[in-house]
């Protein structure tokens, strides 16, 4: 009886023991299931943060978003020319389109970020030019006087256009009043056309 007693006992003792085994197993497979979890939501979570950012350099990058910081503000304005008596040909004294492109490509190899023309977004595609008594900025007639934006290096912007014999110093010389101005914040609309492919197509590698 003694013996068959120590017997049951022990084997009770094993099934406990393999009960209490079996409950920390489960409990480790919860808090390691737990965890796994956790970090597919971090990677996901990161992925997502990773293409949220990379998408809004890409739409920074294209001009289709608002864009805010230091820059230059230029003023252009022939409205009221200094034209000298018996001169027969007033044109001279007026804004042309090749001044403002003139304007255009020193505030870009300045460095200029973004750029709008009387809050007209320049983007890649974007077109500036006279049309009769007008200009032309992304199909939109605009008159002057012109007010050009430049987000980028404030000095280096302004630099570039008052050096002397540059494209503001000769307009001044036909009377057209140009006034250039730094500004420590700067607000420029993203571009609101549409942008339309009719011969470019995506390219997709052979075998992928």
């Amino acid at each position: 009886m003694q013996f068959r007693a120590t017997q049951d006992n022990q084997s009770s003792r094993g099934y406990q023991r393999a009960e209490d085994l079996t409950k920390r197993l489960i409990a480790v497979e919860k808090e390691r299931d737990a965890i796994q979890s956790q970090v597919r939501n971090l990677r996901q979570s990161s992925a997502s943060d990773t293409i949220v950012i990379e998408m809004e350099t890409v739409k920074m990058d294209a001009g289709v978003v608002s864009v805010q910081g230091s820059g230059i503000i230029i003023d252009v304005d022939d409205t009221r020319p200094a034209i000298p008596l018996g001169n027969k040909n007033p044109n001279l004294y007026r804004i042309k389109d090749e001044d403002i492109l003139k304007i255009l490509n020193e505030l870009r190899a300045a460095g200029a970020e973004a750029i709008a023309i009387n809050n007209q977004r320049l983007i890649a595609s974007s077109e500036f030019r006279a049309v009769g008594s007008f200009f032309s900025v992304n199909n939109k007639n605009i008159d002057t006087p012109l007010e050009i934006k430049a987000i980028g290096d404030p000095a280096a912007l302004e630099n570039s256009l008052l050096m002397k014999g540059g494209v503001i110093e000769t307009l001044q010389f036909w009377g057209i009043r140009v006034n250039v101005k730094q500004q420590d914040s700067i607000k420029i609309p993203g571009f609101k056309g549409t942008f339309h492919f009719n011969y470019a197509q995506p390219f997709t590698e052979v075998g992928k």
